[in-house]
């Protein structure tokens, strides 16, 4: 089946739209038409080699030492079109959201209902089908990597069962695309990694996709105050629009004109970072606004060889602080979209106020240069 898809062929290249054929699906994998496509800022990544892995374990993974050409798009959704030998979980015209990590549903993480570190996430970055190690996306006689194990910037995608999350026809697909990743990493991030309390004053630095998660999520936690944190004023004025309580530009305003009031010295009780890319930097100025036995939920992505951190030890151990890490906000998948879109759909999560614009498969590269501008708070690929 030859489809149109958003490509990325060299490293910090622009996404250009190609005609690719895909195979049809071998046992164990779906084929699914796609109806939108969220674009995410780690997608971006991938184009500037933040999440570019050592060309050794590339070549170990996937055959070859690089992750190009690769098709992007790690959120979205669709219809299921066809399924493979032994697929009894999903059926043609069943509705669906894309799992950016896959779930096997038998490995120690899964069934210890930690599905959100299955085993078989070490091959969602580059790599063949995880069915069975062959190829099914080709663009002329080159075998195509694909995002997260996904490529959403497709007409059509192949993905392995476990990759997917059926949800019910009447739910809204658009809102399903956004919840598939970037909002239910940032409400998991405030209600499950950081344990957000009744009562509890948070900051949310970094008020982008993730970020309008994190505060909505801390919000449905019961937090007293929430505070957004961002240098684009804009992206403030939208936070406060999804519930937060303050708004300003950086941790040192927070930090001298916010939580002097607010908390009595105290500082916060969670602080979420959900910058575009994390910097070691960003780390200490997240826990110097932290509080006492206070959480710093580092969400954002780092450039995959960034090793230093700067990071104040002694306030560290002697605040009896934790830094913590999360994927998907720490809640499996197959859990955390239905409950999401749940609450959309009873009007108690904002999701299409986010979204800024609507692109076309050919705008991808546009709809990036408006986030990277400040222009596009969420955008989203209609197909």
């Amino acid at each position: 089946m030859r489809v149109r898809a958003a490509v990325v062929s060299e490293l910090n290249g622009p996404w250009r739209t190609e005609e690719i054929e895909i195979d049809e699906p071998h046992a164990g994998e779906v084929t699914v038409k796609m109806a939108f496509a969220g674009l995410c800022h780690s997608d971006e990544h991938l184009r500037t080699g933040d999440i570019s892995q050592d060309p050794a374990i590339l070549e170990l993974l996937s055959g070859r030492d690089t992750m190009f050409p690769i098709i992007g798009g790690h959120e979205g959704s669709g219809i299921v079109e066809a399924v493979g030998e032994g697929v009894t979980t999903f059926a043609p015209g069943d509705h669906v959201a894309v799992s950016f990590v896959p779930s096997c549903g038998r490995c120690e993480f899964c069934a210890s209902g930690r599905q959100y570190l299955c085993d078989l996430g070490a091959t969602t970055l580059a790599g063949p089908m995880i069915a069975d190690g062959t190829w099914r996306h080709h663009l002329g006689d080159v075998d195509l990597n694909r995002m997260a194990q996904l490529g959403t910037f497709s007409e059509s995608i192949v993905v392995h069962e476990s990759s997917l999350v059926r949800i019910d026809p009447w739910y809204d697909l658009r809102a399903a695309a956004l919840i598939s990743c970037g909002l239910s990493t940032g409400f998991g991030s405030a209600v499950t990694r950081g344990g957000v309390q009744p009562g509890d004053t948070v900051a949310v630095i970094g008020c982008g996709g993730v970020g309008s998660g994190a505060i909505q999520g801390a919000r449905h936690a019961g937090a007293r105050a929430v505070i957004a944190i961002d240098v684009n004023s804009s992206k403030v004025e939208r936070a406060l629009k999804l519930g937060a309580t303050h708004g300003c530009a950086t941790t040192l305003d927070a930090a001298f004109t916010i939580l002097p009031e607010l908390t009595r010295g105290k500082n916060c009780d969670v602080t979420i970072i959900t910058v575009g890319v994390l910097t070691g930097e960003i780390v200490e100025q997240a826990r110097a606004i932290t509080a006492k036995g206070g959480v710093i939920v580092a969400t954002s992505i780092a450039p995959y060889h960034q090793s230093t951190v700067e990071l104040n030890l002694f306030g560290l151990s002697m605040f009896n602080q934790e830094l913590r890490g999360t994927v998907f906000g720490s809640v499996s998948p197959r859990v955390q979209i239905p409950r999401l879109l749940r609450l959309y759909s009873e009007g108690a999560l904002i999701v299409d106020e986010l979204i800024t614009h609507e692109y076309t498969i050919d705008e991808v590269q546009r709809g990036y240069d408006d986030l990277a501008s400040g222009e596009n708070l969420r955008g989203v690929v209609r197909f």
